[in-house]
């Protein structure tokens, strides 16, 4: 894959997973009655927790299915399913649903690690999408070290919009906000069939559905 198509896809599947501008409404609701410092402390260090959990994943996650036997291929059809799982829940509002259920739960007084943090910044999808990527790399540290800059760069947007989630927040509306999200929602369904298509061919059951194909 050519390095500018490499990184617009590693930015596109990043951005959509992490979805920056859904995380508008949960900041809001996690953060009642905190000044801008203390808001602006929680957003920092959540986002550093975040991007830690995220680069541990994408520098041993692949080292790690390896030592348990589970080949690049298959975890990237996995992944795939995961997340069109997860963008299904985002076309329907299952995701926001559960987020919102994740902040009524959580501890008003600093819910930077937990929910946002984990899950709600780097959760499974994120965490998948890191592993999948570093392993389209296949070894070449250039694109290892452009997935973790892109990786840091939508964790700085996610910062970004937790920074002006009440402007934000007032402008989009409800409204708003449901109609960004299911636009994510669609690109993601596309790229996770994209990250399957992949995994079928790096195991040769392609090749095998054609031949199958031309002997009937």
């Amino acid at each position: 894959m050519p390095e500018t198509a490499f990184l617009i896809t590693a930015f596109a599947t990043l951005f959509v997973v992490i979805d920056p501008p859904g995380l508008i409404p949960l900041f809001i609701a996690l953060t009642p009655g905190m000044d801008p410092a203390h808001r602006r402390n929680v957003a920092l260090r959540a986002c550093l927790v975040a991007a830690g959990i995220l680069t541990a994943f994408g520098l041993l996650g692949e080292a790690v299915l390896e030592f348990i036997g589970i080949s690049m291929p298959a975890f990237r059809i996995a992944g795939g399913m995961l997340l069109f799982l997860t963008a299904l829940d985002m076309l329907f509002e299952r995701r926001t649903q559960r987020r919102e259920g994740q902040t009524a739960e959580a501890h008003p007084d600093d819910p930077s690690v937990f929910p946002l943090a984990l899950p709600l910044i780097a959760g499974p999808g994120a965490i998948a999408t890191m592993i999948l990527l570093v392993g389209q790399a296949r070894g070449d540290w250039g694109k290892i070290l452009s997935v973790h800059l892109v990786m840091a760069a939508t964790i700085a947007a996610a910062f970004a919009m937790m920074m002006i989630a009440g402007p934000v927040g007032r402008l989009l509306g409800r409204t708003g906000t449901v109609v960004i999200t299911r636009i994510l929602g669609m690109l993601l369904a596309a790229l996770s069939v994209q990250f399957v298509i992949d995994g079928i061919i790096g195991i040769g059951l392609d090749k095998g559905l054609i031949l199958l194909g031309k002997g009937k």
